[in-house]
């Protein structure tokens, strides 16, 4: 297949401009995913605990899928290239800032570095907010960019675009490699590394002219394109953003349903249609596509962790692993298979490969066959998400960048909001029925009631586990809060925060903003950091925070900040300290858990199977009509009575 730009419809300079914008978005994502998680970076420097480090990381999530759809209501009146300059800008403030809080803890001790660490607790937050719009922006412009330049293959030229996100992973991961011991002497220098592609992509970028929105030279109207979208589609994409927004700024349950009430009726009111119904069924497909393709990959690589480590590879392969499949496949396959089986039909195959490689995944034993099932299921995942963009596109042109980037944003935000509190509820499921099954005598021991969006259910209780190493009241002295939220931090605990917004218990704080990371495009990524702590960029290194390196910061080990911040490398190393302290039984128990949560993917595959359905009626539906066509503004009538 060429992927050769030089043809009469792009400019190759822009297109290799915005796929090097994607790639500094990989970026900045993975290396602040790194700082925060990692505790030789910022949580030695400025001493906080593993819920804070969920607060700080959620900072630069939910800006990021927000501002996919906020900036694409606006951006074909303020034009790309200022989306453009402003994603530069963003990335300029937050590298600022992230530097400033260096300077702002560096020779200080006691009191005042207590002091100053709150302060620049603040200061780092702030510039991930902004890091997080950044990265949105550039979502919003060069999704749209691609799809005007190549309106007659937009498929096949988005998933190439979107090549660039697992391609900026594959780089920055072996850079973070290369540079981990380096890094973990001064971590500023994963914050310059997001320079190079910034620059690079401003350099090619800054003087090109970017193309008119295809809607916009076709001479469809803002109010059009708004139909396309319609009310239907306006209240999907308010309730995720209030939602997601509530959570984060710990809003009350009535303004924020107030304000989604608010924006229906206004964008309803302005509009007057109810939408395509075609996009909207793209809307409903997205949520279980991005929960299959983002929300199941923290299991997947928690499978794969553990004999990676006993192979003494750093976890951070895996993600390098899955991500070049992705590269390659999207880069130099996904024009040849559409051609061959039209988007929906690559979609019906990848549909059917996740379906059999999350269920062969369910009982994999063994580091050989979980690379194989991953990888099946990789290859299925790996279009999804680009294809189902251009699929939007070439259906829905009318909606211009509103309808291509607020399918994305819709399904970013969908996995934290619905997706995690599902897979959460089944894993939970999945693990109290193998405990009945080959241990029921311990069930009512090590079990509790919690409750999610869909009502109460019943989930193992990692603190109640660990107390039978030991009497009752050693356990009680460690704090369930704390011991919840660190040893059962796959999807058990984050669904009353994403619900209801409560953030009164550390451990619904903790688990909802880690288990959100599933919430940003290709989240791949994130699943490789586990929130205890136990990615270190160099595996051989992972004695010396336990040695006294982090544990000599002032902060660390004697008083909490107003924050909450405490020790953090207690929590760090808590994980490698409790496998020698655990009894037969108790490791008897945690296999049969990590076997039942292996197992969950067998129901997690009910995603996938309901898309499979949609994809199949959407290929008779097109069937009907003749085949699969690009709809073409220049042939249609570019009145509205195509909208609901």
């Amino acid at each position: 297949m060429s992927t050769s730009t030089n043809n009469k419809e792009g400019d190759p300079i822009l297109f290799w401009g915005c796929f090097i914008a994607l790639i500094t978005t990989a970026f900045a994502f993975i290396t602040r995913a790194f700082l925060v998680n990692d505790p030789n970076f910022w949580p030695k420097d400025f001493g906080f605990d593993s819920v804070q480090a969920g607060e700080l990381f959620g900072a630069g999530i939910w800006p990021f899928a927000i501002s996919i759809i906020i900036f694409s209501l606006i951006i074909d009146r303020i034009g790309y290239k200022v989306a453009m300059i402003f994603s530069f800008v963003c990335y300029v403030i937050y590298s600022i800032f992230a530097l400033k809080a260096y300077g702002m803890v560096q020779g200080l001790s006691g009191d005042e570095l207590i002091a100053a660490q709150k302060s620049a607790f603040g200061t780092l937050k702030t510039g991930s907010i902004i890091l997080g719009l950044g990265n949105g922006t550039v979502e919003a412009f060069i999704n749209p960019v691609v799809a005007t330049m190549y309106k007659k293959e937009k498929t096949k030229w988005l998933n190439i675009l979107h090549a660039g996100w697992p391609g900026g992973l594959v780089i920055g991961g072996l850079l973070t490699i290369a540079l981990g011991t380096q890094a973990a002497e001064d971590w500023r220098i994963l914050v310059y590394l997001i320079a190079g592609p910034a620059i690079v992509f401003l350099v090619m970028l800054m003087g090109r002219e970017f193309p008119q929105n295809e809607r916009v030279a076709s001479g469809v109207s803002y109010r059009e394109m708004l139909a396309e979208f319609g009310v239907i589609g306006a209240a999907i994409a308010s309730f995720l953003i209030f939602r997601e927004v509530g959570n984060a700024l710990a809003w009350s349950d009535g303004l924020v349903y107030g304000l989604i009430a608010a924006s229906i009726v206004a964008y309803g009111a302005y509009c007057k249609s109810l939408g395509r119904p075609l996009l909207i069924f793209l809307c409903i497909i997205m949520m279980p596509l991005a929960i299959t393709e983002l929300g199941t990959d923290g299991a997947i690589t928690g499978i794969m962790e553990e004999p990676m480590k006993a192979a003494n590879w750093s976890p951070l392969w895996v993600l390098i692993y899955t991500s070049a499949i992705m590269m390659v496949l999207r880069f130099f396959f996904a024009g040849p298979i559409v051609e061959k089986l039209t988007p929906i039909g690559l979609l019906i195959a990848s549909a059917a490969l996740a379906i059999v490689g999350l269920f062969m995944l369910s009982s994999a034993a063994g580091v050989a066959a979980i690379f194989i099932f991953a990888t099946l299921y990789g290859l299925g995942k790996t279009f999804f998400w680009p294809t189902m963009l251009g699929i939007v596109s070439e259906q829905c042109p009318k909606g211009g960048a509103l309808t291509l980037n607020a399918i994305a944003g819709i399904g970013m935000l969908s996995v934290g909001i619905v997706g995690q509190p599902l897979i959460g509820k089944m894993t939970e499921d999945a693990t109290i029925s193998a405990l009945k099954e080959e241990k029921p005598e311990v069930v009512d021991k090590i079990t509790k009631t919690s409750t999610y969006f869909l009502g109460e259910y019943t989930a193992v209780d990692m603190d109640k586990v660990n107390a039978l190493n030991s009497p009752a009241e050693e356990s009680e002295s460690n704090g369930e809060a704390e011991s919840n939220t660190e040893e059962n931090g796959n999807n058990t605990e984050g669904e009353n925060t994403n619900e209801n917004g409560n953030t009164e218990e550390g451990e619904n704080t903790e688990t909802s903003l880690f288990e959100q990371l599933g919430d940003l495009q290709q989240l791949a990524a994130l699943t490789a950091l586990p929130v205890s702590g136990a990615l270190i960029l160099d595996e051989e290194a992972t004695p010396e925070p336990s040695d006294g390196e982090a544990s000599e910061e002032p902060n660390n080990t004697t008083e909490p900040s107003e924050d909450g911040a405490t020790d953090n490398t207690e929590e760090a190393n808590k994980e490698v300290e409790k496998p020698v302290e655990d009894t037969a039984e108790v490791k008897e128990i945690k296999e049969i858990i990590k076997k039942g949560k292996q197992s969950a993917l067998a129901s997690i595959t009910i995603f996938p199977i309901f898309m499979l359905i949609c994809y199949i009626a959407l290929h008779v539906h097109f069937k009907n009509q003749g085949g699969y066509k690009v709809v073409d503004l220049d042939e249609v009538d570019t009145g509205d009575s195509d909208t609901g």
